[in-house]
């Protein structure tokens, strides 16, 4: 199977994806530009390197939910191997540059939630590989492990039902979808320096459990754990309208935000975002992500074309 020689960048290899839209685009990606010619200087299997690693983003609100040591006790017991962990702050921009390709189904509500939580603390980063080989790459096996955005859609086992049901956007975890996904996501966090380490780790095949879990110990202390339920958050809320003279402390959850931002209230942030990704629409009806993953029944189809094309 010949892929697309991108006119702005460098080649992508369909192992690396099963979408030719993205070879097109990541190929002129900067981000994936800069992983791919790094890890090139260190491998000449960069391909395999991409199929052979995942990555697991644990994100602020698995800070404060002290979340951080059952995520790594649910990698160890699903057969992964931690080779690399780094913590890094999701900005703006880089809150941005992650989802690119896919923050164009974001309501404004979702972007002005996610400013409020993703910005609140350090996040965490597992570079990881599975012990035993698996017949789709690792980024889209550990995806599928870990379950859907959707709360009401988790089963047990999967490591987002595993740490807590909360909302569309309090979901904790983040996974690359496809080997090239990993890639560039990894550039998105980390400068070269950074990345340098955590490649040269992964490549060693270094056991990183104990980095991971002394990093988790360090971003506990520097943040207040949080319960990020739902009942109790709204109660808080009420609490803070019913100080406000004229508004209605009885009101629904989305009257009791809407309103709060119409007064200009100072409304505690984590609270906000509890409620609010409940009640408030987080996704743009009748819209499509410019690019978005592929399960494990499209990659083994996939890798089935693939192979036989190049017979």
């Amino acid at each position: 199977m010949n892929h697309p020689e991108p006119a702005h960048g460098i080649p992508v290899s369909p192992l690396l994806t099963c979408d030719p839209e993205k070879q097109r685009l990541y190929g002129a990606d900067t981000y994936y530009q800069e992983s791919y010619e790094q890890l090139a200087a260190l491998t000449d299997d960069v391909t395999g390197f991409a199929h052979r690693h995942a990555a697991l983003l644990l994100k602020p609100d698995a800070v404060v939910a002290r979340r951080l040591d059952a995520a790594v006790e649910w990698l160890t017991g699903q057969g992964f191997r931690i080779v690399g962990a780094a913590t890094t702050r999701l900005t703006r921009t880089m809150i941005r540059s992650l989802w690119y390709f896919q923050w164009n189904l974001a309501t404004p509500y979702r972007r002005r939630l996610a400013a409020l939580f993703l910005e609140d603390a350090d996040a965490l980063v597992l570079l990881v590989r599975p012990e035993h080989d698996t017949d789709v790459p690792a980024s889209v096996h550990l995806t599928s492990l870990k379950g859907p955005t959707d709360p009401e859609a988790r089963k047990p086992g999967q490591l987002r039902h595993l740490l807590g049901r909360y909302s569309y956007l309090l979901n904790l975890v983040h996974t690359p979808d496809e080997p090239a996904d990993v890639l560039r996501e990894l550039a998105v966090h980390f400068d070269e320096a950074e990345r340098d380490r955590l490649f040269r780790s992964a490549l060693a095949d270094e056991d990183r459990s104990g980095d991971a879990l002394e990093l988790a110990h360090w971003l506990y202390s520097a943040t207040k754990p949080r319960e990020l339920d739902f009942d109790p958050a709204v109660e808080r809320l009420r609490d803070v309208i019913a100080r406000h003279p004229g508004l209605d402390p009885a009101a629904s959850p989305r009257e009791l935000l809407e309103s709060a931002w119409h007064h200009g209230m100072d409304l505690d942030p984590w609270d906000t975002v509890i409620v609010g990704s409940k009640v408030l629409p987080m996704r743009q009806s009748g819209r499509l992500p410019v690019l978005d993953g592929a399960g494990v029944d499209e990659w083994r189809n996939h890798l089935d074309a693939v192979r036989g094309a190049s017979t």
